[in-house]
């Protein structure tokens, strides 16, 4: 089963302050306790959205929108990709994610269980392919 571990923009992260070397020691340890135990995948931290866009979609038609973008709530600012065993793993090996605030104020890491082939095992369109990595 694989997670993506998402950590949130705050306004800190979005202005491109770099996080304290505590926050940075930390994440480290919990990285390499990660790989250590065989379960992670990727790990990153995002640029601020001022370095990036969005392709915003009007029907058929797709166009560039260059960032920054207002709402840090609705932003990323890194990720960690596990597999693991199953959902209790999970739920204890991202409890323990270090708080990601520079700034130490309250936020939020939002986890999300990827789809697997398997869950798509009756879908018609599934059979038309031969392979599909991950």
């Amino acid at each position: 089963m694989r997670y993506l571990i998402v950590v949130k923009a705050t306004p800190a992260s979005e202005a491109g302050v770099m996080p304290a070397e505590e926050l940075f020691r930390a994440m480290r340890k919990y990285h390499e306790e990660l790989r250590k135990a065989g379960v992670l995948i990727d790990a990153a931290g995002l640029m601020p959205s001022s370095k990036g866009w969005r392709v915003e979609y009007r029907g058929k038609n797709a166009s560039i929108v260059d960032g920054p973008f207002a709402e840090t709530k609705e932003l990323i600012a890194g990720y960690t990709i596990i597999d693991v065993q199953n959902e209790a793993q999970a739920r204890e090996l991202t409890r323990r994610f270090p708080q990601p605030s520079a700034e130490g104020i309250d936020c939020h890491i939002e986890v999300r269980r990827y789809y697997e082939m398997e869950d798509f095992a009756e879908h018609p369109c599934v059979a038309d392919f031969d392979h599909i990595p991950g």
